[in-house]
């Protein structure tokens, strides 16, 4: 799966003269938390984030009034708070890639380019959305979390088991065991109870962690 399928298209942006007081207002309706910048003719310039915004602004305690308030924001531009080398990725980047690179730079959001030219974002709520589906968690089945011998072929012959019972995985995921020797596996399967499948899988020395209807 690569970022330009996930991606989200026609991101919103803001100007880099636009203000502070601006930007919190269109995050707010927008329902977004960080905003790419471009300057007149386009180019990214920078990004900023709902926190680097509130950071800038007057504490919830302070004496002046709202008016003056206004007056404030309306005058801090974003250009002074953005920042300004943006960490970016290419729409045909990896998307496990994309999600590595916001986890090593704690950020929330990566613009994505072809060139020069931006062709959407992002952001750690498209990420959770791939993994909702990647676990079939809006789908029924049987959650079956297993524990396999880190050994060639292991993972064809537990999906050769659940075929060969008339079951259908809909969901696998594989994680690093406890050990070399072992590899935890995620998987979700319909149409077979999970009385009827689980000795089967246990015949091919498999170890079972947990099994709920989900």
């Amino acid at each position: 799966m690569l970022v330009r399928e996930r991606m989200t298209r026609n991101a919103i942006t803001i100007k880099d003269d636009t203000s502070l007081d601006d930007a919190l207002r269109i995050m707010r309706e927008n329902k977004v938390r960080r905003l790419p910048i471009q300057d007149k003719t386009g180019k990214l310039v920078g990004i900023v984030s709902e926190k680097d915004l509130l950071y800038a602004s007057p504490s919830p305690a302070t004496s002046l009034s709202v008016w003056e308030i206004h007056g404030l924001l309306s005058h801090i531009k974003v250009s002074e708070l953005m920042t300004k080398n943006v960490i970016t990725v290419c729409e045909d980047c990896p998307i496990e890639e994309a999600a590595r690179i916001m986890v090593d730079s704690k950020i929330g959001g990566l613009p994505v380019m072809r060139g020069d030219v931006m062709v959407g974002i992002i952001t750690e709520t498209d990420l959770f959305k791939t993994f909702l589906e990647l676990f079939g968690a809006r789908e029924q089945g049987t959650r079956f979390t297993l524990m396999l011998p880190e050994r060639p072929g292991m993972l064809a012959a537990l999906a050769q088991r659940v075929s060969e019972m008339g079951g259908n995985i809909v969901a696998l995921g594989t994680f690093l065991g406890d050990d070399p020797t072992n590899r935890e596996i995620i998987m979700k399967v319909q149409g077979i109870e999970k009385e009827v499948l689980w000795p089967k899988i246990e015949e091919l020395g498999i170890r079972l962690l947990d099994v709920r209807e989900s």
